[in-house]
């Protein structure tokens, strides 16, 4: 397929076009270019026109397919984007759209698009790009106006959930820094007019360290839990750390007779989410536990709880984790409440008003069986 983008420069004859034809030299300011885009009759998914601004980028996108315009998503005002994104479509696609494209800060998601951060409306377009999941779609200026290691942690989210969809996106880009992460099937590079029918380069490893401490690092990752709770009982803390900056807090402790360990308090930050740090992160601590590196030194199974759609998706995808309980409503919080004064009354602490359950939440269960379960 031969594109070719002509713009034709009238000849103005006015003071200011003079003048600045004089100072610059300029004899013809008209723009010609031509490339060659073999991509007829092959099966992709993920195209990419990469090279600077004023290159040619647009132009391609809109001769490449003439009866598709560039994706321009539609918000509507004052609505919450669970509400805005697909609203006749399954709860759980939605969700799970979300999810997976790095979204997955549930109080975002009752927030309206126009109070979204810049990153934040990047993924939610996202995310209703990949629901509405048209067969053809040309997107503009992908990832030019957000901070870069989001746009790239959001690129390779994007395009793992992109090609669930069995449609085809052609993303036009002025940043080379996503390519490994987009993994596209074709690039067009506006810059010298070379086409590549295969990026091989894969994005670069994700070096995770977890470290055990407390809750000092807690107040950094709690805005963006949804849930606002007490610390747990007797717990060790875990954060994961990617090049010296915090992604992930974990929560550790225990059933009553260290039968198993109990994981909670799992966020993941903002900008981290849909790299797949998440999983591995619980992953390894949990196998931790089931090997007896704790401070019990006593292997344990761990136990985990979520009402996160998209993480208990994930969880039940998970050959390493078995599901084992779904309950829709909470606990009795008369009885928890009970419960927690009695014990604060035998350690002579104050009284607690505040309890657990009574509220309406499906929460899943999960049990981690380990590395040996897995084939």
């Amino acid at each position: 397929m031969k594109i070719t983008v002509n713009y034709p420069c009238s000849e103005y004859t006015s003071y200011r076009t003079a003048r600045v034809k004089s100072l610059f030299n300029v004899e013809n300011a008209a723009f010609h270019k031509e490339v060659d885009l073999p991509i007829e009759g092959k099966d992709w998914k993920i195209g990419v026109v990469v090279g600077a601004s004023g290159s040619g980028k647009s132009s391609v996108g809109r001769l490449l397919w003439p009866d598709t315009k560039p994706y321009q998503p539609k918000w509507p005002q004052n609505t919450p984007i669970i509400d805005a994104i697909t609203p006749h479509d399954n709860f759980n696609a939605v969700t799970g759209a979300l999810a997976a494209v790095g979204l997955g800060s549930v109080p975002t998601w009752l927030r309206s698009y126009q109070h979204l951060s810049n990153g934040e409306q990047f993924r939610a377009d996202l995310a209703k790009i990949v629901c509405e999941a048209p067969k053809k779609v040309v997107i503009d200026e992908f990832s030019s106006v957000i901070d870069r290691q989001i746009a790239k942690v959001g690129a390779g989210a994007f395009q793992k959930a992109w090609r669930r969809t069995g449609s085809q996106a052609v993303l036009l880009t002025c940043h080379y820094d996503v390519l490994d992460w987009l993994e596209p099937d074709w690039v067009l590079d506006m810059s010298d007019g070379s086409f590549t029918g295969s990026w091989l380069r894969q994005r670069p490893p994700l070096e995770l360290e977890i470290w055990e401490t407390n809750w000092r690092y807690w107040p950094l990752f709690e805005p963006h839990h949804y849930l606002k709770l007490p610390h747990m009982i007797a717990a060790n803390c875990y954060v994961g750390v990617i090049n010296g900056e915090l992604v992930a807090h974990a929560a550790f402790s225990t059933r009553a007779g260290l039968v198993e360990a109990r994981a909670c308090r799992l966020v993941i930050m903002p900008e981290w989410q849909g790299a797949g740090v998440g999983l591995r992160f619980l992953d390894a601590i949990a196998q931790q536990w089931r090997q007896g590196e704790n401070r019990y030194h006593k292997p344990m199974p761990t136990l985990f709880h979520t009402s996160h759609p998209g993480l208990a998706m994930a969880l039940r995808r998970s050959k390493k984790w078995t599901q084992v309980s779904a309950s829709l409503c909470g606990g009795n919080k008369a009885r928890s409440i009970k419960s927690i004064s009695k014990s604060s009354s035998l350690k002579q602490k104050p009284t607690a008003s505040a309890g657990y359950g009574g509220h309406f939440r499906a929460v899943q269960g999960f049990r981690y069986l380990g590395e040996a379960q897995s084939p």
